[in-house]
């Protein structure tokens, strides 16, 4: 069955439509990711309603090409200007732009496109591999194990959120609380509608996101007037760029994997695996290294963790509906709005649109490295776009998807306050990432829940049962270890300098 699914993914993803979806969307993906502010997220919440003429499969190619063109795209005003078009190129700054500043922009832009469509293939066909041993994985939960799954995400946040771990808490459960507004999954009580039935439905899930990550964006780029504050200049060498990658295959390979790793974890997204990246290679480089001063294996690593990245978050999304970023949450939201539904369905009945994704995605990196090296002359020109034009285009955009949704006005009203709410939450170091797995989960955790106590009788004892649920049991752990262990490690390690 996996091998006639496999072949059947094959010709839906090798098909004309399926192909001008996914260059359409590639092509989006650099532009949106090359302007700071815009970025996958915001770029896939603004498309996401506007998909909804599309057939699922073909949403769906367009979404993850814009997600994968943005991380390449990304690079392009974090080498150029400084500036990162997307969160995930953070780390790419910090050599990619002193490579500018030397006359090797041009380098440092080949580099990037070369290591993150080389590890995208990789990752792609990793994906494809251990594709049959997910399909096992994803079969064997049930109720009870999405719903501790649902808890071991929620749980992560304390991990994978950056600064305050009370303030991912907070956020996380702010999520969760709104995820709550509307009639109830599995009885017909509305719930902090306040009399108002635009609210009976709850707040659209689509449109939370296209408020928590286009409005808010655009509330933060309001503050400049341009992209770049001054003109930029390409120097260096395409094709000495591409060598150069070639050069340093231990770190292209082992970046790819750390990044496809930290994929999976739900939370953690692109901006944790790029750094990791960058910061294990300056470790085992750091007798030769010139970090922070323009050094090629600087700009490698982070780059070739990125791509990877989208295919470890796609494992998450599809396999469990937990998403590993921001713009996975978006593709879990166009995957919810297309009538589709992650899980063992997926993995099962659907299994031709899964391995139509996965190939797409391997497709998508052959032209991200053709288009990314024939755009790298022109890149300069994306990051001179002016703001007056982009800020009042995206909120437009972002209106006229939110009403498209459900023809409801409360869908529009959701955008602008999950906008603003959106907008102070980054200002006071508030989680959003927190915040959107509190809402994508919240359902999952709720139904699965009471599905579970109506199995066992009202026995709580199904969630710990190691004999008759091991997996179960485990995750249960996993919970317990994560939510105590930050408070009992300072403990521990005062015991161990004791003795």
């Amino acid at each position: 069955m996996a091998v006639d699914a496999f072949f059947d993914g094959l010709s839906i993803a090798i098909g004309p439509e399926a192909l001008l979806w996914l260059t359409v969307g590639l092509l989006l993906g650099i532009v949106l990711g090359a302007l700071p502010g815009i970025g996958s997220p915001v770029g896939m919440a603004i498309v996401l309603p506007l998909t909804l003429p599309l057939e699922s499969t073909m949403a769906l190619i367009l979404l993850i090409a814009i997600y994968s063109g943005a991380m390449f795209g990304g690079s392009i005003a974090a080498i150029l200007i400084n500036a990162p078009g997307t969160e995930s190129a953070a780390a790419t700054t910090l050599d990619g732009y002193p490579m500018s500043k030397n006359g090797l922009a041009k380098n440092a832009l080949a580099i990037a496109t070369t290591a993150s469509a080389l590890n995208g293939f990789l990752a792609a066909i990793i994906l494809l591999l251990i594709s049959p041993v997910l399909i096992q994985v994803v079969l064997a939960f049930g109720s009870p194990e999405y719903f501790l799954l649902a808890i071991l995400g929620i749980s992560l946040i304390t991990i994978v959120t950056q600064g305050s771990i009370v303030k991912g808490l907070v956020a996380g459960a702010l999520g969760f609380m709104i995820s709550t507004i509307g009639t109830g999954i599995l009885s017909p009580r509305p719930r902090y509608t306040f009399g108002q039935f635009g609210l009976y439905d709850g707040i659209d899930f689509v449109a939370a996101l296209i408020g928590m990550f286009a409005f808010a964006e655009m509330m933060k780029l309001a503050a400049k007037s341009q992209i770049a504050e001054a003109d930029v200049s390409l120097g260096g060498s395409i094709k000495e760029g591409v060598r150069t990658v070639f050069k340093y295959p231990k770190t292209t390979v082992k970046s790819g994997l750390i990044g496809m790793g930290i994929g999976m974890i739900p939370g953690s997204g692109a901006t944790t695996s790029t750094f990791v990246a960058y910061a294990e290679e300056a470790r085992s480089s750091a007798k030769d290294g010139r970090f922070g001063e323009g050094d090629p294996r600087g700009v490698i690593a982070p780059e070739a963790a990125n791509n990877p990245t989208v295919s470890g978050s796609l494992i998450p999304t599809l396999s469990f509906g937990i998403p590993g970023s921001g713009s996975t949450a978006v593709l879990l939201g166009g995957i919810l709005m297309h009538g589709l539904q992650p899980g063992p369905v997926l993995f099962d009945e659907q299994l031709q649109i899964t391995y139509a994704l996965f190939i797409s995605l391997f497709l998508g990196n052959v032209l991200i490295l053709a288009v990314g090296l024939t755009v790298i002359p022109y890149a300069s020109r994306l990051t001179e776009l002016d703001t007056n034009v982009i800020i009042p285009a995206v909120v437009v955009l972002s209106f006229a998807g939110a009403y498209t949704l459900n023809q409801n006005w409360f869908d529009v009203m959701a955008v602008v306050v999950l906008g603003v709410l959106g907008f102070y939450m980054v200002q006071y170091n508030y989680s959003v990432i927190a915040f959107v797995l509190g809402i994508v989960l919240g359902p999952i955790a709720e139904e699965n829940f009471f599905r579970s106590l109506q199995i066992s009788g009202g026995d709580y004892a199904i969630f710990v049962d190691p004999l008759n649920r091991p997996l179960s049991f485990l995750l249960s752990v996993l919970i317990l270890l994560i939510l105590v262990g930050p408070f009992l490690k300072p403990y521990l390690e005062r015991k161990i300098d004791r003795v």
